[in-house]
């Protein structure tokens, strides 16, 4: 998987992935023109759309209504160092009798970015930087 920012201006990226195109700012109140939502925005746009696709898949394979189906996101920041701390996954489905509430939370359990999140990747940094030419 790839993903890519390139720098627009100001505080405002152009993030590509395989043939989207998405918009990436701040807030006006943090210097943005409010043009996308915001990184951290987006990772909880990823949990919540990847916990939506693995409810839906557990309600379309046993063919349960799964048209009312939503799924709501929230985190806390937390400082030292800046990050999300503790996210909250609320999944609104259909009535559902216990057997199949539990097969809905295991699905949801189930999905990448949950399972990303709660065992710590390797995250490395690398730089490539063009050489500067020395003065003359």
């Amino acid at each position: 998987m790839e993903v890519t920012a390139g720098y627009l201006g100001g505080t405002k990226f152009e993030i590509r992935a395989r043939a989207h195109r998405l918009i990436c700012d701040q807030p006006a109140d943090h210097g943005g023109q409010d043009a996308g939502p915001t990184p951290p925005e987006f990772l909880l746009a990823s949990l919540a759309g990847c916990a939506a696709f693995y409810a839906a898949e557990y309600l379309n394979t046993r063919h349960l209504a799964a048209s009312d189906l939503s799924v709501r996101v929230t985190a806390e920041k937390t400082k030292s160092p800046a990050r999300l701390a503790s996210f909250l996954i609320e999944v609104t489905a259909p009535s559902l009798d216990e057997r199949h509430q539990a097969g809905i939370l295991r699905a949801v359990k189930s999905c990448l970015i949950h399972n990303t999140l709660l065992h710590q990747p390797n995250v490395d940094v690398t730089l490539r930087s063009a050489a500067i030419a020395p003065a003359a």
